[in-house]
């Protein structure tokens, strides 16, 4: 397993349109499944993947407040659709604009969760970013993660109230622009 420190070099990698990140994960979030294109984009290889948590390749500019309203989604098993910036295992990082789904055993219960992720357009980027880094900035204002989580959230959801609209609004009135790559 690679050292835990891990600082990003600002190199940004990326990888083909027509190419779907996949991974599996059970309840408590440890990847059960990776296929190619996550372990060549991640840079780690399926040995270091497999069992581990899957916030491993969490990167530090990631809103929290982003993963706490993904995890409040699939616990209501919901899907949700969000952008992510992820950290590789040689300090890359890449964008993904992700859709996570529960996964449901014979009986409709939950058993895990999985995740497609595609790459996202330049155009979407260019409105995500300057967000997320505001609510990044509002987060590191505070101490203990339990706060930083909540001054992100009301961050977040005034934010959005401004323009009128929910997260999942928010992603999908990026969606036209997916196509104007």
């Amino acid at each position: 397993m690679r050292a835990s420190g891990l600082r990003p070099t600002g190199v940004e990698r990326t990888f083909d349109p027509g190419e779907i990140i996949v991974t599996k994960t059970d309840l408590q979030g440890r990847i059960t499944y990776a296929n190619d294109v996550f372990l060549r984009v991640s840079a780690y290889p399926e040995d270091e993947m497999l069992g581990r948590p899957h916030n491993m390749i969490r990167h530090p500019d990631m809103p929290r407040c982003v993963f706490a309203l993904l995890w409040e989604t699939l616990k209501q098993g919901r899907e949700i659709f969000a952008y992510i910036v992820n950290l590789a295992g040689d300090g890359a990082h890449y964008w993904v604009f992700a859709h996570v789904t529960p996964s449901t055993g014979a009986r409709g219960q939950v058993v895990g969760y999985h995740s497609n992720r595609r790459v996202p357009s330049r155009n979407a980027l260019r409105r995500v970013e300057p967000l997320y880094a505001s609510l990044v900035a509002e987060e590191r204002r505070h101490a203990r993660p339990a706060e930083a989580v909540a001054a992100g959230t009301a961050l977040l959801e005034r934010t959005l109230e401004e323009q009128n609209m929910s997260y999942e609004e928010f992603v999908w009135s990026l969606a036209g622009q997916e196509a104007a790559r």
